[in-house]
C-alpha cells in the first residue's frame, strides 16, 4: 500500500462505543500507512443479510463518493457477498472490512519467519470464502490494503492452489510451534521465571520492555507496531526473570486472527506471571476488559498484575489504587513494579541465610549456580551469605541454613 491510498469510512452505529471504534478504525487506516478521508454513520437496527447497511444510505453514500478514487472501509466484519454487493453498489469501488485492514497491518509489521507464515496462512483462510469461482480471485482487491503479503506474490486464485498453500503453511507453522514448545521446556527445566507483556495494542508494552531490560526494541506510537514475540533477561534482587513483549489486542479482535496468532500468543498463556499493560491516559478499563476477555477465550490461567503506565499523562487521582502505576518513558514506578513482580512469585522463592564452613565451600561452588546471592561476608569460620532460593532447590542448601 502507498500513502496515496485514500480511505472513506462505513461506520455502522449500534451504541456509545461507536465512537471509539471510529477513532480505532482512523489509528488502523493510519498504521496501514493510508490516509483518512472521511466517514458515513449508519445507525443499524437490523442488518440487511445483503449489504448489512440500507439501500438508501448506500445511494446517498455513492452519491458522496462520486468521482473520487477512493478504498472504502466498512468498520466491522462483511461476509463475502455483502463486501461484493456493496462494491457494486458503489460503482465498482474497492471494498475492504476491518479484519482486511487489521490483516495488511499484520502483513506489514510481520519480521519473523513464524510471524509471516501467520500473517499469510490468516489472508489465505480470509481470502479463500471470498473467491466466487477461477479467474474471479483477488481481482477485485487491485492494489493498495488487502494485497500486501501472498497478494504481492502473484499467487494463482483458484482453491486447489489456495487450499494446498493453506497446507504447506499449517505445516510449517507446526514445526515452529514444536521448536517454540522444546524452548518452553528447556526454560522450565532451567526454572526461568517468564513475565509477559499483554494488553491493548499501543500502550506502551515495548517500551515498557525496553525500560526494564535495556533492550533496544522498536517503539512507535501506532496500532501492532509488535506482532513477533520478543524476549529479554532481566533481573529482580539478582533472580534472572525473562520478560516476552506479545502482539497487542484491540477491541472486536476477530476471533479467526486470535486464533492465528494462537502460537505467538502461547508465551502469554505459559508465563509465570501476566503484566496487563493499559494505557492510564485512555480508556483502561475498557483495554483491561478487551485484554481478559481475549485471554480467557484462549484458556489463559496465569496469574497477573494490572499495570498503568503513561500516568505521568493522566491524573493519579481517576487512577485505580489496586494497579501498578508507571511511566515506561520517564521510568516513574518501575522500582514498585520489580517489588510487584517479585513479591506475586515470591512463594517460588526462599530467602535465606547460609553458613558456609570453609571446608564445604567446595560442596557449596557446586551448588552455587542454583541461587542468587545478595551478599556475601567472609569470617574466620566461613562465609555467611544472604541469599534467593528457588523454592525447588531450598532442600539441597539445607545443610548450609542458619
Amino acid at each position: 500500500m502507498s500513502d496515496a491510498e485514500i480511505v472513506y469510512i462505513i461506520q455502522p452505529v449500534f451504541g456509545a462505543e461507536s465512537r471509539e471504534l471510529h477513532e480505532e478504525a482512523v489509528a488502523l487506516i493510519e498504521s496501514a500507512g493510508a490516509q483518512y478521508a472521511g466517514t458515513i454513520y449508519q445507525n443499524i437496527r437490523e442488518i440487511n443479510p445483503a449489504t448489512y447497511i440500507g439501500e438508501g444510505k448506500l445511494e446517498e453514500l455513492k452519491e458522496r463518493l462520486e468521482g473520487l478514487d477512493v478504498t472504502v472501509l466498512f468498520n466491522g466484519e462483511l461476509s463475502p457477498s455483502q463486501t461484493l454487493n456493496i462494491s457494486k453498489a458503489l460503482g465498482d469501488k474497492k471494498v475492504i472490512d476491518r479484519t482486511t485492514l487489521i490483516l495488511d497491518i499484520f502483513a506489514l509489521r510481520a519480521q519473523s519467519s513464524e510471524g509471516k507464515i501467520q500473517v499469510e496462512l490468516a489472508q489465505l483462510k480470509y481470502i479463500y470464502p471470498r473467491l466466487r469461482g477461477k479467474g474471479e480471485a483477488l481481482s477485485r482487491l487491485g492494489g493498495g490494503i488487502g494485497t500486501r503479503g501472498p497478494g504481492e506474490s502473484k499467487l494463482e486464485t483458484d482453491r486447489r492452489h489456495i487450499r494446498a498453500r493453506i497446507h504447506s503453511l499449517e505445516e510449517k507453522l507446526a514445526e515452529t510451534e514444536k521448536r517454540r514448545a522444546l524452548q518452553a521446556q528447556r526454560r522450565k527445566k532451567d526454572k526461568v521465571r517468564t513475565i509477559a507483556l499483554v494488553g491493548y495494542t499501543n500502550t506502551g508494552k515495548s517500551t515498557l520492555l525496553n525500560a526494564v531490560t535495556g533492550a533496544d526494541v522498536l517503539t512507535k506510537d501506532a496500532l501492532f507496531a509488535t506482532l513477533d514475540p520478543t524476549a529479554r533477561a532481566f533481573f529482580i534482587e539478582d533472580v534472572p526473570f525473562l520478560m516476552v513483549d506479545t502482539v497487542g489486542f484491540l477491541r472486536e479482535l476477530p476471533h479467526s486472527l486470535i486464533e492465528a496468532f494462537k502460537s505467538t500468543l502461547e508465551s502469554a498463556l505459559n508465563c509465570d506471571l501476566a503484566l496487563i499493560v493499559c494505557d492510564a491516559a485512555g480508556d483502561f478499563d475498557m483495554q483491561l476488559k478487551t485484554t481478559l476477555d481475549t485471554l480467557n477465550g484462549l484458556g489463559f490461567s496465569a496469574p497477573h498484575l494490572v499495570v498503568l503506565n503513561k500516568c505521568d499523562l493522566a491524573p493519579s487521582a481517576y487512577l485505580p489504587h489496586d494497579a501498578v502505576r508507571i511511566s515506561a518513558k520517564t521510568g516513574a514506578g518501575l522500582g514498585e513494579l520489580k517489588r510487584r513482580i517479585f513479591e506475586a512469585l515470591r512463594e517460588d522463592f526462599v530467602e535465606a541465610e547460609l553458613f558456609v564452613p570453609y571446608a564445604r565451600m567446595a560442596a557449596y561452588g557446586a551448588l552455587r549456580p542454583l541461587l542468587s546471592e545478595r551478599g556475601v561476608e567472609y569470617a574466620d569460620d566461613g562465609a555467611r551469605v544472604s541469599a534467593v532460593i528457588p523454592a525447588e532447590h531450598a532442600a539441597k542448601f539445607r545443610e548450609f541454613m542458619k
